[in-house]
């Protein structure tokens, strides 16, 4: 075994408890499912209204860092399967106070991503229910998706694969439908991307802003590598969801935008509810904005789904490792960390209430507070990446079955990119909040892990050893 395996192994037996119960098929739909949800059917309202036109390439230059990113992270994750995952790979590659910034970063991030996803639930039920207040339907299907995560992973699996699929095949249909109708009609096409104020509406800077909501869409496409700790083939299913997961991204984000802009004025599309529902009253087919309407809730039900599964996964690996209390670290009979469950619901608390006091600015706001985390663990990924290839090399690793080409250029590149979006946010209104959020959050964080938790995790790591001598 190698020096780099042998250690690491010590995290992987810490971990040791959940069931691998999802097969490659699965784990293809959860990656893809995961990517393909509030962002890609709200949110790329708000990027369209920065960017107009020009927010195809805006989710172009996303899918290309979501790409370097999948890359890196494929590589990692086939060398170590284990569902701390990138927060894993942090701490062994680069220090323990990394490991714990990332894994709480990501946490919090995808808690309160979970709130963006209940609140867009309300949303699309407010389609046919205009009277009935929004937390309700919050608070109905929040215990329905607690309820699954809670039975067991093949219970989350299953859902979560009929899920993703009810949403592709939406999307297919959709880029066939609006396909048809643009190519047939005068009315539809590309002289939509001039019509109004040019391809640039607001310039390169609103191009860029909408970059940063397009890395929200993409958002989830990492917790592949979260639930190959609960794979049945880790390597294999890890490297079919990583090839199957960049196409159809990159296919189903540009073509259903460049379609939505070639049927809809961007003006019109950047404005209420989901465009696609936007798309199908515009061409006025009957009782299409209602299913449209049901293929968004399904999609949002998907995302939630599985923000769950890996927002619980990541506080039962920070339990592991002593960096939380150690109840959520505690499994049920059929594998679950319920407690870490249950915890990591706290999301759905913070929906309700801004729910109920800002009903109209929730989604931004939750969207906003959450992109920290999101930008942060990101860019991480591609740092621990730098280390983890160098360390590998220096300490004559394996030859990895899957490698990320363009090492060190491509991975700093996508580091710096991050960085980049990260700083941009200072610049941007709506996106004030990310820093003023996150920077305190990093610093409190940091403080924590001296004060409270560093003694506890050496404890762990000590413990791990001993028992295993």
């Amino acid at each position: 075994m190698q020096p780099q395996q042998k250690s690491f192994s010590e995290i992987s037996e810490r971990e040791q408890g959940l069931k691998r119960r999802l097969t490659s098929g699965q784990m293809s739909m959860i990656a893809i499912g995961g990517a393909i949800g509030t962002g890609l059917f709200l949110g790329s309202k708000f990027a369209i209204g920065f960017a107009g036109p020009s927010v195809i390439i805006s989710y172009a230059i996303g899918g290309l860092i979501t790409l370097l990113l999948m890359g890196c992270l494929a590589e990692m994750t086939v060398a170590h399967s284990t569902s701390g995952s990138f927060g894993a790979y942090a701490e062994h590659y680069i220090g323990p106070l990394a490991g714990f910034l990332v894994r709480y970063a990501y946490w919090s991030c995808v808690v309160l991503a979970v709130g963006t996803e209940v609140t867009a639930v309300a949303e699309y039920m407010e389609f046919w229910f205009p009277d009935v207040p929004g937390w309700l339907w919050v608070c109905t299907f929040s215990a329905a998706l607690i309820v699954i995560n809670a039975m067991s992973v093949k219970a989350f699996g299953t859902i979560e694969y009929w899920f993703s699929t009810i949403k592709i095949t939406a999307i297919v249909a959709f880029i066939i439908l609006g396909a048809y109708v643009v190519w047939g009609n005068p009315q539809y096409g590309t002289a939509q991307y001039t019509a109004h104020g040019g391809f640039f509406p607001n310039g390169l800077w609103g191009m860029w802003i909408a970059v940063v909501i397009s890395i929200f869409s993409y958002l989830s496409v990492e917790m592949i590598a979260v639930a190959a700790g609960e794979a049945e083939d880790p390597e294999q299913a890890v490297k079919k969801a990583f090839r199957a997961t960049i196409v159809r991204l990159v296919v189903f984000y540009l073509l259903t935008l460049a379609l939505i802009l070639a049927i809809v004025p961007w003006d019109k599309a950047g404005k209420e509810g989901s465009p696609f529902v936007t798309v199908m009253q515009a061409m006025d087919i009957p009782g299409a904005a209602g299913v449209i309407n049901f293929i968004v809730l399904v999609a949002a039900l998907s995302a939630m789904n599985s923000q769950l599964y890996i927002t619980t996964r990541m506080m039962f690996s920070l339990s592991r490792a002593g960096h939380a209390p150690s109840l959520f670290g505690r499994l049920t009979r059929s594998g679950t960390p319920l407690n870490a469950l249950l915890l990591s619901t706290s999301g759905i608390a913070i929906a309700v209430v801004l729910k109920v006091l800002y009903p109209e600015s929730a989604f931004t706001l939750m969207m906003a507070i959450s992109m920290f985390g999101a930008l942060f663990t990101w860019m991480m990924i591609f740092v621990t990446h730098y280390f983890f290839r160098r360390r590998w090399a220096r300490e004559g690793g394996a030859q990895l079955s899957f490698r990320m080409p363009g090492f060190p250029v491509l991975t700093l590149l996508g580091a710096f990119a991050m960085l980049a979006i990260l700083i941009t946010t200072a610049f941007t209104g709506v996106f004030k909040l990310t820093l003023v959020f996150g920077v305190p959050f990093l610093l409190i964080l940091a403080a924590l892990y001296f004060l409270l938790f560093k003694k506890r995790a050496e404890a762990v790591v000590l413990k791990t050893r001993t028992q295993r001598s």
